[in-house]
């Protein structure tokens, strides 16, 4: 279904139209000045250079034309040449009507949806989750939610980083620490033990133990690569080793991820396209476009348009071995070949915008995708503390994201026990969900591109633009809706009628705002657009709460329309928040 805006448009056009005008001149805007009016048109105004006539001719031309619009209550010429615009009430009462029992509430679709990529997440394995992996979890999470609203066949990929360096000094420090192990024995045939020999804790202590190591100990560096090199060759009882990492690694990361409400569809690593490698390199030397270069694979990505220096993209290292580059490479290869993607989106740090932009020139100019697909990184900005660096624990360290999560959820918790007598089950589940919402909303809220400040005591408020405070203003929503039907009505097949109210007015106009929020999120991948409109809503429908009183309201026909748009205002809030990633309790 149109947009109201564009139907408010079509309206004017005819009426520009009409009066023998051009009808592009009939564009309608929402008012910069809702004191005066709701909607404007400033067409009079470039009409007036076309035609030489004066703006205010044109106008009031244009406003005698729409006297009997079935569209619009008010039409007002003022000077220089503007169209002050208001709707009716009844036109949008049936609009809102419209919206409530049409799929998606009438939200336009792209003509066939397309299979899209998200490459989110991207964490090593045998390390901890950090503060800084929540924004593109976050992000990516509801990027993909919001390409799946709009009928996309979306795969998101966690990207885990499992093949490198840091395998090798794990494995090593591991001999070292237990070499009677089965594993490092050469002469070994027998079955592997099937429990790892190690914890998620052990695990995540000997990795920056080993790393520390190799820092300081060029021996121990070369040792650690020395077993990079057997794993990656196939050695079986270090694959053995990586796979018990890898199991214990990602148990524990879908455990954090759970919690997060983040889910991936598909979980590789660059260990995936280890095998595709060989195959890619030789592809892009037999074109020409791979050539040594101080003993390094490069290929040349500088474009004659390029202001700033543009380095080769590096394919393999002097010594032979592959990077991060390669792999990435090699991950679009096998997408390209797998699952024919239209678009597939990164998002990921937004320093390493260089980097990319080396592997999508890289990719196009090799052919490793196609010319059809199209290639976004979705750069996001840091996690910082009140003191503008990034986020640390109060000692100075890196805030582990499962302690960020049970902190905020604590507090939650605190702060509902306080204030309600619900059961432990209960308060737990509320301050689960509450505190997901400060997260993700506090986060999500922010231009994805942009650094913010994580403020636990801002973000946890019930008060101001604020995950908690969408949630209290739907649970209010969910308790008045209750409440009526407690009364003995029914909140189905119910229509929204006229009203005179202007906050009710102000709340129908909000709701009519969705369709346009959510394209432009999607269109331009920004769920802060969402987050902006739901708190305009929120606003909108607490305004009229206070100054309406709903459920004792003694006209029965304004009752039933104004709980017919309180659960319009429900269902779309509800439906947002899904795209951003949480969702809301039943009480609070």
């Amino acid at each position: 279904m149109k947009k109201l805006i564009e139907l408010i448009t079509c309206e004017v056009e005819a009426a520009f139209e009409a009066a023998g005008y051009d009808k592009s001149l009939g564009r309608v805007t929402v008012s910069n000045r809702p004191d005066l009016c709701e909607f404007q048109c400033n067409g009079a105004m470039a009409g007036a250079k076309q035609y030489k006539v004066k703006p205010i001719d044109i106008a009031n031309a244009v406003a005698e034309n729409l006297t009997d619009s079935q569209v619009l209550s008010e039409v007002n010429a003022v000077m220089p040449g503007f169209l002050n615009l208001k709707i009716k009430n009844e036109f949008l009462a049936d609009y809102l009507n419209k919206m409530s029992s049409t799929d998606k509430f009438g939200q336009e679709m792209p003509e066939q949806g397309q299979k899209v990529i998200v490459d989110y997440g991207g964490p090593n394995v045998a390390k901890p989750l950090h503060v800084g992996h929540l924004r593109s979890a976050v992000i990516g999470e509801s990027v993909k939610r919001i390409e799946k609203f709009f009928n996309n066949d979306v795969i998101g990929d966690i990207h885990m980083g499992d093949w490198g360096l840091q395998m090798g000094l794990i494995i090593y420090e591991l001999s070292l620490r237990k070499p009677e192990l089965p594993y490092f024995d050469d002469n070994f045939e027998g079955e592997y033990p099937k429990e790892a020999p190690f914890t998620i804790s052990e695990l995540e202590e000997i990795y920056p133990t080993a790393s520390k190591k190799s820092k300081e100990d060029e021996v121990f560096k070369a040792a650690a690569m020395e077993a990079t090199k057997k794993l990656q060759n196939g050695v079986r009882g270090y694959r053995a080793l990586w796979n018990h990492i890898l199991n214990v690694s990602v148990t524990d990361l879908k455990k954090n991820y759970n919690r997060l409400h983040v889910n991936f569809e598909q979980w590789n690593g660059e260990s995936t396209v280890h095998n595709l490698i060989p195959g890619m390199v030789d592809m892009m030397k037999a074109t020409g476009l791979a050539y040594l270069s101080d003993g390094a694979l490069v290929v040349d990505v500088k474009e004659e348009s390029d202001t700033k220096e543009m380095p080769p993209c590096m394919i393999l290292k002097s010594d032979g071995a592959s990077l991060y580059n390669t792999t990435d490479l090699a991950t679009l290869m096998m997408r390209r070949d797998e699952e024919d993607p239209k678009h597939i989106i990164y998002v990921v740090d937004k320093r390493q915008g260089l980097y990319f932009e080396q592997v999508f020139r890289c990719a196009r100019k090799t052919g490793v995708v196609k010319d059809d697909c199209e290639l976004t990184f979705l750069g996001f900005g840091t996690v910082n503390g009140k003191d503008g660096k990034p986020y640390k624990t109060r000692d100075g360290g890196v805030m582990r994201l499962e302690s960020l999560l049970e902190e905020i959820y604590q507090g939650m918790l605190s702060k509902i026990r306080e204030n309600t007598s619900l059961s432990d089950e209960e308060a737990c589940d509320i301050a689960e969900k509450v505190a997901l919402a400060a997260v993700k909303y506090g986060d999500l809220s922010n231009q994805a591109s942009k650094d913010y400040i994580f403020d636990m005591e801002k973000f946890s408020s019930f008060e101001g633009d604020t995950g908690p405070y969408i949630l209290y203003t739907i649970v209010r929503i969910k308790s008045i809706l209750k409440k009526y039907e407690e009364q003995g009505n029914s909140v189905s097949d119910i229509d929204i009628t006229s009203c005179e109210e202007p906050s009710w007015k102000a709340l129908g106009l909000n709701l009519t705002g969705m369709h346009a929020a959510l394209e432009s999120a999607f269109s331009e991948i920004a769920p802060h657009k969402i987050c902006a409109y739901i708190y305009d809503l929120a606003n909108a429908f607490n305004r009229f709460y206070h100054e309406n009183k709903i459920l004792i309201e003694e006209d029965e026909n304004k009752k039933r329309s104004w709980i017919a748009t309180l659960k319009l205002t429900r269902d779309i809030l509800e439906q947002c928040i899904e795209l951003l990633g949480f969702e809301a309790p039943e009480r609070m």
